[in-house]
């Protein structure tokens, strides 16, 4: 491949060798890819050749000596002697010594020998201190043999005064007056939680009821006092919490059988707060990650929702997209990008990475898979039907056997009212299911056509029939007069001809009440003609026809319509 001569323009030199120049950049492509990965690779041997190191320079294995739960000292162990063994061995052996009165703490004395530094009780051994246990404190053998000494003998005074019979009998005293004390003030907490309380709601309701008035009524006085109350309640538990805590704490220290215990109260309560205090500072720069994410995260909701508002009302104009699916798509995206959000904050959640973290996750995806499959065909179909437009919020339509005006539509349900006033509830997935009926997407344009059929008997002249029900329709208020009703013969049965009468609407909510107009309208115009409807159970002719003359269209309790002041009794006034 050449270079480009100094007469060539460079942009007619990369046209004609482009090929040869998108080659060159895969090339170049993967051999950046192959460098990290054999960085990568470098790495991790780097790192597996480290690890034994790291596990051979670990910390040393070492055991607590503690005698009524004050700990002496620390001496550490081998893999034939454990740490744990050595310590118990040498706390039951100062236990023993303790436990004999006879024998004096005075003459505790340290002994160098070849092993070690060994620490006698009289002619008892007590411990050895090796040069491992100098290494973990720092210091030399000798005078960490004298240290230990030292709070041997300690512990062992200790041990026997906290046994002596005089002083039990004064702790159990102490306990007693702190047992009085703590009644006292447990009282005295719940009488002052109650005053407090009396107070609150005595002192403090007209204030309330003026800041609910001053609010508009949008913050309650009962809520304020439940808050109130609430957090008066909140202060007397954590006080009652601490008293006894408190209470606990020193009877149990006063008695060498249950120091420990007192120790292990402190530690119950205090450990918890270290390890999240810890955890916590630990999680700084996770914790900031996550506050900037979630900032991001919000304003970028907030551009979508003002872009998808924008299409809503008509601002904006996308192709493939309106009003009426603007809010939809709005809450696909917004579910993406949520989801998306997650994703990449998920290995900075705090305890993300520990099974606990994982098994809670796992069982809770399954609980929800097992448990929403109707839920979420239900969503399925709510967005399917929105970009099917099968409905709008007014319409009038049939679901199955439920007709009705379509009250609110939802991702999980569309709400109905029928003709009844009665509201249905609809679940999505069966709608999607089912044949829908809009009477009102083509009645706004081009009208709904109304339909009801009659039977006439065949002695009756077929155009005289359909004059009298295109009549009959032009009667009727709520029909449009363009276009013109129309009739149908529908079939010819055994005894009478099938007419069908076609009317136009364009008010399907007012479908019950045209029916009953048109219906009214064709029994008014027969009877006018004489003109017998046919019955379903036919068995012959009768000598009269089956008509409503006029003259009884209003017989009691029927009452006849005002006659109008300018035709007075004239032809045409209803007859009485």
């Amino acid at each position: 491949m050449s270079a480009p001569s100094a007469f060539q323009p460079p942009w007619q030199w990369l046209a004609r060798h482009a090929h040869a120049v998108r080659v060159w950049r895969h090339v170049l492509s993967f051999a950046l890819l192959g460098v990290l990965v054999c960085a990568d690779l470098t790495g991790t041997a780097s790192a597996q050749d480290n690890t034994p190191q790291a596990s051979q320079t670990a910390a040393p294995e070492h055991a607590e000596v503690a005698i009524d739960g004050r700990t002496l000292f620390r001496v550490r162990g081998t893999m034939a002697y454990p740490a744990a063994r050595r310590a118990q061995e040498i706390t039951d052996r100062i236990l023993v010594t303790a436990a004999d009165p006879s024998v004096r703490t005075d003459p505790l004395r340290v002994v160098e020998t070849d092993t070690g530094s060994t620490i006698l009780a009289g002619e008892r051994q007590v411990m050895i201190v090796v040069d491992a246990d100098a290494e973990l404190e720092g210091v030399a053998r000798g005078v960490l043999a004298g240290l230990y000494r030292a709070r041997i003998a300690e512990a062992i005074a200790a041990y026997r005064s906290d046994r002596d019979p005089r002083v039990l009998l004064t702790h159990s005293g102490y306990a007693l007056g702190a047992t009085l004390a703590l009644v006292a003030l447990l009282f005295a907490v719940r009488r002052a939680y109650r005053w407090l309380d009396e107070m609150a709601s005595r002192r403090l309701a007209g204030h309330i009821e003026h800041l609910e008035e001053g609010s508009v009524h949008l913050i309650k006085a009962s809520q304020l006092r439940q808050a109130l109350r609430g957090a008066f309640k909140t202060l007397w538990v954590l006080l009652t919490l601490v008293i006894l805590y408190l209470y606990l704490n020193y009877v149990l220290e006063l008695f060498p059988w249950t120091r420990p215990a007192s120790r292990g109260l402190f530690d119950l309560v205090v450990d918890p707060l270290r390890v999240m205090g810890t955890a916590l500072i630990r999680d700084i720069p996770d914790l900031a990650f996550l506050v900037v994410l979630f900032v991001v995260t919000r304003y970028v909701l907030k551009l979508a929702r003002l872009f998808f508002s924008g299409i809503e009302q008509g601002g904006i104009q996308v192709s493939g997209m309106d009003s009426e699916t603007a809010g939809a798509t709005y809450k696909i995206v917004r579910l993406l990008i949520v989801v998306f959000a997650l994703v990449v904050a998920y290995p900075y959640i705090p305890g993300s990475e520990s099974d606990a973290f994982k098994g809670i996750s796992l069982f809770l995806g399954l609980v929800f898979s097992l448990g929403s499959s109707s839920v979420i065909g239900n969503l399925i179909a709510g967005y399917t039907m929105i970009y099917r437009r099968a409905f709008r919020i007014g319409d009038r339509i049939k679901v199955g056997e439920v007709s009705g005006d379509v009250l609110e539509r939802k991702l999980l349900v569309t709400r109905l009212r029928t003709v009844k006033n009665e509201e249905v509830v609809i679940p999505n997935s069966e709608i999607l299911n089912s044949s829908i009926v809009n009477y009102s997407s083509l009645a706004r344009e081009q009208g709904l056509i109304l339909h009801t059929t009659v039977g006439i008997g065949y002695a009756t002249p077929w155009r005289q029939v359909e004059a009298m029900l295109r009549m009959a329709a032009g009667r009727t208020p709520g029909l449009l007069a363009t276009p013109e009703p129309f009739v149908l013969q529908k079939a010819l049965g055994d005894f009478s001809v099938t007419y069908e009468i076609n009317v136009y609407c364009d008010q399907p909510q007012a479908m019950a009440r045209i029916y009953a107009d048109l219906h009214r309208n064709i029994l008014d115009v027969f009877n006018e003609y004489g003109v017998q409807i046919m019955t379903p159970a036919y068995e012959g002719d009768a000598e009269q026809p089956k008509v409503v003359p006029r003259a009884r269209w209003y017989e009691a309790p029927a009452e006849p319509p005002p006659v109008p002041r300018d035709l007075g009794d004239g032809e045409g006034s209803p007859a009485r």
